[in-house]
């Protein structure tokens, strides 16, 4: 079994911004020339998150608007009352989605459905510079 990592960076503009980084993970697995196995994409830090989503339009706007509903930034947090900085409900929200995913790959291809998107959440709400580790795995 081979075992590689690779880091993909960049910046948000801010809370809410997601992000499709499928191919940078397609590209690392291409370059790791394991054919089959997992790739684990984790995202270092308490305020983002990765997931799969259709990456279009309509989900771009209904997955913010989800996540007010769950945890809407007006309210209340214990975290503000000691940190006070503005981004209680960010931490939560990263919280429900979640810092990692593994997916599966077969001969070199992820194996996402037709419509079916990895992508980066920033919570935050600042933009911030961010990075991704992958961790592949295989033969």
């Amino acid at each position: 079994m081979k075992i590689t990592s690779k880091r993909i960076n960049f910046k948000t503009r801010g809370e809410t911004d997601i992000i499709d980084i499928t191919g940078e993970v397609t590209n690392a697995i291409k370059a790791s020339e394991i054919r089959n196995g997992i790739v684990t994409i984790f995202v270092p830090g308490a305020t983002g998150a990765v997931t799969t989503i259709e990456y279009e339009p309509g989900l771009l706007k209904d997955l913010p608007a989800m996540l007010e509903r769950i945890a809407p930034k007006e309210i209340e947090y214990e975290h503000e009352k000691r940190w006070h900085d503005g981004n209680g409900h960010s931490h939560v929200r990263a919280s429900l989605l979640g810092p990692s995913i593994t997916i599966p790959f077969e001969d070199g291809r992820l194996t996402l459905g037709t419509w079916q998107q990895i992508v980066f959440i920033e919570l935050d709400n600042k933009s911030r510079s961010r990075e991704v580790v992958l961790q592949i795995m295989g033969e």
